[in-house]
């Protein structure tokens, strides 16, 4: 994994509040790892909802009805 250019410009965005998560501000890679898992990244969720880490599409979609 090279550095991310955009790094500390993305922890400035970042709404994830899971703390040891490794992937903060790579945003690329937190985006390949949720899609991997069929979920999606903590940032596309109310806070809410986040907060929950039930990132699952069918918990995003409920969400945004």
């Amino acid at each position: 994994m090279s550095e991310c250019l955009n790094l500390k410009k993305n922890l400035s965005h970042c709404t994830c509040t899971y703390e040891p998560c490794s992937k903060k501000g790579m945003c690329c890679e937190c985006l390949r790892y949720h899609l991997s898992m069929g979920e999606l990244p903590g940032c596309c969720f109310p806070p809410e909802v986040e907060k929950t880490y039930d990132r699952s599409i069918q918990r995003f979609l409920s969400a945004h009805k």
